[in-house]
């Protein structure tokens, strides 16, 4: 049974999110501050965090800093409705995905199993699984989910290395916003959804705006993104 940490000072809504997460096979550990958050986040017991923004002491942004200076932990980050700058900064930080309060608690478990998901091997692929990527100075290897750029590891989140693998798998192909957010965020794209271009900053900066001269992932403005095709013999 996985087990869900969710990291919320509302103690009612914790016991909501257990009550919908519980039927669904999902054990939830409730904690309500940063601090003891962040400890348990660490302890390397849960496949998830779910991690509120407002909290006593740390906030969510320090307590998701803290995270991804030692883990990888999927974080499913809330924040609250229309708050555009934190939603960003927290995809900027590493959090996996976000949602808005108040939620639908359905969406919310829709969230966290569309990110479990995306971070299991894909089993019914073994050769997919075993694969090797490499598209100029990057190198991806699916059997560790592991990504090097001139030999050095990059650290990215579950996103950021399934956006990555989209791109390098299609160099100098044009790949339309709507189907990357189906294809790595598993969800519909709507109209004021910027989740996904959040992910592609990311990933410029990982690793690196340019090679050579040669942009990376340019920008098709009003369509999507596209892995430049020339990094292919670099």
């Amino acid at each position: 049974m996985q087990q869900i940490l969710v990291i919320d000072d509302d103690v009612e809504l914790c016991e909501l999110v257990a009550e919908y997460l519980e039927p669904e096979g999902y054990k939830v550990e409730a904690v309500h501050n940063g601090e003891t958050g962040v400890e348990r986040a660490l302890s390397g017991e849960h496949a998830l965090a779910v991690l509120d923004f407002m909290l006593p002491g740390i906030n969510g942004f320090e307590v998701l800093r803290r995270i991804r200076a030692s883990s990888r932990l999927p974080v499913v980050m809330l924040t609250a409705r229309g708050d555009d700058v934190n939603r960003i900064v927290g995809l900027q930080i590493g959090a996996d995905d976000y949602l808005p309060k108040p939620f639908n608690p359905l969406e919310l478990v829709a969230r966290i199993s569309a990110v479990l998901r995306r971070s299991r091997p894909d089993e019914r692929n073994e050769e997919r699984a075993r694969a090797t990527l490499v598209v100029g100075d990057v190198e991806m290897d699916n059997r560790t989910r592991t990504v090097r750029r001139a030999g050095e590891t990059v650290e990215l989140t579950v996103v950021e290395y399934d956006l990555l693998e989209k791109l390098l798998s299609a160099p100098g192909r044009i790949l339309t916003r709507e189907e990357l957010v189906k294809e790595v965020l598993h969800r519909d794209l709507s109209p004021f959804d910027r989740s996904i271009d959040t992910h592609v900053s990311n990933l410029r900066r990982k690793l690196g705006h340019q090679v050579q001269g040669v942009e990376r992932i340019k920008t098709v403005r009003g369509i999507g993104y596209i892995y430049a095709n020339s990094l292919e013999s670099y």
